[in-house]
């Protein structure tokens, strides 16, 4: 009966649910905590050096984690602030797909390997799609 796989399906949900929650709560604390503190500096980081400004957009994106309607908000305004294109695109990027205050959460569920090498790996592919949509739409210096 479908009844009696759901019940225990259900019960080793919440069992897991219930494992992660402090680890979750502590870090969004952190992500918070690091948005509050990186936040009033993003455009005093980037000197328009176009091989500079792409990693320190890649570091600070990692660093900040949030969700791409925010890094949306982040990247106008770094824009406007006169940053440029190559170094906002890997800022968005990496502020998406690479968590290094996620790496914990991620390791206890998914394994530490894994975590490792998929935020390695979306590191360096930032940077490569911030050169690619730069180059694409020819504002390559």
């Amino acid at each position: 009966m479908l009844s009696d796989r759901i019940k225990p399906a259900w019960r080793q949900t919440t069992a897991v649910f219930i494992r992660v929650i402090p680890m979750l709560c502590s870090i969004l604390l952190v992500v918070s905590l690091c948005h509050q503190l990186f936040r009033d500096n993003y455009e005093r980081w980037f000197s328009g050096n176009y091989l500079l400004d792409p990693l320190v957009g890649a570091l600070a994106g990692s660093i900040s984690f949030g969700i791409p309607v925010t890094s949306y908000i982040a990247g106008g305004e770094l824009l406007a602030a006169g940053v440029s294109l190559l170094a906002v695109t890997a800022f968005i990027m990496t502020w998406t797909t690479v968590g290094l205050v996620m790496i914990p959460l991620e390791a206890g569920s998914l394994g530490v390997r894994f975590a490792v090498v998929r935020n390695v790996l979306n590191f360096f592919f930032a940077l490569l799609v911030a050169m690619a949509t730069v180059f694409t739409l020819g504002l390559w210096p």
